[in-house]
């Protein structure tokens, strides 16, 4: 007698960044059948500069069994250091750490998962649950079931607004100015005061940081990397509409990816560069020619799981940047994912549930550490204080 075909169960990932291949990678090692789909039609690789290198990230290598270390992720920083408006050293303490960038890790991941599993270009309509499933539907009318769906589509999350409609996200009040350039570009001055360390420079109503992460084709040799630079400052609501209306006059909302920003605001970051912070970051920030721009925003909801559709990542939760937490709780969200439903196979649901309440919790902290961190710095305010 022939013994029955025992089905794998399978899962639906929407959004193809880091989140969704952290999950979809992990899910595949457990035996799921996964597929990815993004909503972008364009190559994702270049989007994101640099991250600081969490544990999370690297256990999720490490559980791949890709065979890449830490030392193969990203470029080690060695100290910390504070330098004045006027230029001089104001802090400095050993304090090594390392810095990868998202293209490495998005590009690592995709690698692995395989071209066949990840679909391009399918924007998510609406979704549909049955008793022991879930079914999505894309705008080109195509549509796919599985046994979970896995809603990894960021901060604007479809699958949070169709499902979790009364989740708001919320704009903090300041964005940043970002950009990459290689390292062989930087000035004398910024090699001395910036090269090799994890740099910031702090004035009213502006906060900066910078630090070398891999570059073009994750190259981690030395005159090959790429120096990346963050810069915050404030906007109302009107000044940030009017940066996010790219070059071609379309509002971007909350992201303007490089070669988009329009540009009337070069002058303007120049300009307020030399007003605002020490020699060796204006040099930098002059020499980048196609700087970009994304809006702080704050997001933590109440829960991440509907019948058989969870949150991940961003999508769940946006920590700030300042925590340099961001692909770390995507990761922690799909470890502890891939840990529940390997601890009770068959049982999808009571995996779910057991995952919940402390991936919730997680997310709420850690919007609220960067809430801690973020105010004092630009708006001089107290720290919250949350626990």
């Amino acid at each position: 007698m022939n013994s029955p075909v025992v089905k794998s169960p399978r899962a639906i990932v929407v959004g193809g960044s880091l989140g969704g291949l952290f999950s979809a990678n992990l899910l595949r090692q457990l035996g799921w059948e996964v597929d990815v789909y993004e909503r972008s039609a364009h190559q994702l690789d270049s989007r994101g500069g640099g991250l600081v290198l969490q544990p999370e990230v690297v256990e999720v290598f490490q559980r791949l069994g890709t065979g890449i270390d830490r030392d193969q992720l990203g470029v080690r920083s060695e100290n910390r250091l504070v330098i004045s408006p006027d230029g001089q050293l104001a802090s400095k303490y050993y304090a090594p750490q390392t810095q990868t960038s998202w293209a490495l890790v998005y590009s690592t991941l995709r690698q692995w998962l395989g071209a066949e599993r990840y679909h391009q270009g399918k924007s998510l309509s609406r979704i549909e649950q049955q008793p022991d499933g879930v079914t999505a539907f894309f705008d080109d009318g195509s549509s796919d079931s599985a046994d979970l769906l896995i809603g990894a589509d960021g901060g604007n999350s479809m699958v949070r607004q169709l499902l979790w409609p009364e989740a708001e996200v919320h704009y903090a009040g300041y964005f940043v100015w970002r950009g990459l350039i290689p390292e062989t570009a930087m000035s004398p001055l910024a090699k001395k005061m910036l090269h090799g360390d994890f740099a910031f420079a702090n004035n009213t109503g502006s906060h900066a940081l910078g630090y070398l992460v891999p570059g073009l084709k994750n190259d981690l040799r030395e005159g090959h990397r790429l120096y990346n630079w963050v810069w915050y400052r404030l906007a109302d609501d009107a000044l940030l509409a009017d940066i996010m209306t790219d070059v071609d006059g379309r509002q971007r909302g909350y992201f303007i990816p490089e070669g988009k920003l329009a540009p009337k605001w070069l002058p303007h970051i120049h300009a307020e560069a030399e007003a605002m912070l020490p020699q060796a970051f204006v040099d930098v920030i002059k020499a980048t020619p196609e700087p970009f721009a994304q809006a702080i925003r704050d997001l933590a909801v109440d829960s991440m799981v509907s019948d058989r559709v969870v949150l991940l990542g961003d999508a769940a939760a946006i920590p700030r940047p300042h925590t340099g937490y961001g692909s770390g709780k995507a990761a922690a969200n799909a470890l502890a994912l891939a840990d529940a439903l390997e601890s009770y196979p068959g049982d999808i649901d009571l995996a779910l549930a057991r995952w919940q309440p402390g991936q919730v919790s997680l997310g709420k902290s850690v919007m609220n550490y960067g809430i801690d961190l973020g105010d004092p710095l630009m708006f001089n305010r107290p720290a919250r204080r949350y626990g």
